[in-house]
């Protein structure tokens, strides 16, 4: 069968009353269902920025990007694999309007979210939400996009710069993690790190990168309990989503630390340059939840 994805999100906003959270389901004529928003992904796009972009055209709302939920996939007219990336969607700004596609929509509890969604596969995507809470905080930890090799550089390592690939790469990051809201950028004392964030800085009106002498690999090496500290440290920050780029030999060993001290699961992954771990945390700095994006590109191999 031949593959098509999708991407598509809980979209939630908390209750102005009592903080808890309402999630919008929509009205479809052309089915007459109740479901979440979702659409297939075009040409060229990742499915993080189709969910965006769809929740956006069926609701009127924009969003801000959390934990990835779950992937469903089904059959569609006998001949197609539909595969449907689903993540939490906090509403940002923006109003429903009737559209084409959608005629009506709810915001409801999330009780009244299960009883209303016209599909059990909905309602899975629903409980993954509601199996942590609403009102986590991102970190996004970033490994450098590719640079040159070592054995080419004739300059010092700290300096060696990003090559073409590379360049890519961070131009496709500085794409992407916007769509999880990324607002304050702090890169490891190399080049790479700090190159592969200046597109995104760019994005971001000019904002400044802070420099973290102790987040290279040779720092981690030599005092990993300061590096340690210094993560923890960013993780509790509340002030907006945080993005870090760092060295993959200071990456792999945190994670393994961090995923032990807070008693998440690391998912199976490659620590590809330009990778990207998505972390939701708690007002208490715990890591509850991390999410892998292995390359910033589309790639739905």
């Amino acid at each position: 069968m031949r593959a098509v994805w999708a991407g598509g999100g809980v979209l939630w906003r908390p209750n102005e009353k009592s903080g808890r959270p309402e999630i919008a389901v929509i009205h479809r004529p052309r089915y007459d269902d109740w479901t979440l928003p979702k659409g297939k992904t075009e040409s060229g796009e990742t499915v993080y920025a189709s969910a965006v972009r769809e929740i956006f055209e069926e609701t009127g709302y924009t969003v801000t990007l959390g934990r990835h939920l779950r992937q469903v996939t089904y059959a569609v007219n006998g001949s197609k694999r539909k595969h449907v990336r689903y993540w939490s969607a906090r509403m940002t700004g923006g109003e429903f309007a009737a559209n084409k596609e959608v005629d009506e929509l709810a915001w409801v509890t999330p009780d009244e979210a299960r009883s209303m969604l016209t599909y059990t596969l909905d309602r899975m995507v629903v409980d993954e939400f509601l199996s942590l809470p609403a009102d986590l905080h991102t970190l996004l930890l970033v490994r450098h996009a590719k640079a040159g090799r070592r054995g080419r550089y004739s300059g010092p390592d700290e300096q060696r710069p990003l090559e073409r690939v590379g360049r890519a790469q961070a131009q496709a990051l500085a794409d992407l993690l916007p769509l999880f809201g990324a607002r304050r950028l702090h890169a490891a004392d190399r080049a790479r790190c700090v190159q592969t964030l200046e597109p995104l800085s760019k994005r971001l009106g000019g904002k400044k990168i802070h420099i973290e002498k102790r987040l290279t690999e040779e720092a981690y090496d030599h005092d990993p309990e300061r590096a340690r500290q210094r993560m923890v440290d960013l993780a509790r920050k509340q002030d907006g989503v945080h993005v870090v780029c760092s060295q993959g030999k200071a990456i792999a060993p945190l994670m393994k630390w961090w995923s032990e001290r807070d008693g998440f699961t690391v998912p199976p992954n490659r620590n590809r340059k330009a990778s990207t771990w998505v972390l939701s945390i708690d007002a208490d700095g715990r890591v509850l939840a991390a999410d892998h994006i292995a390359d910033p590109l589309p790639d739905y191999e």
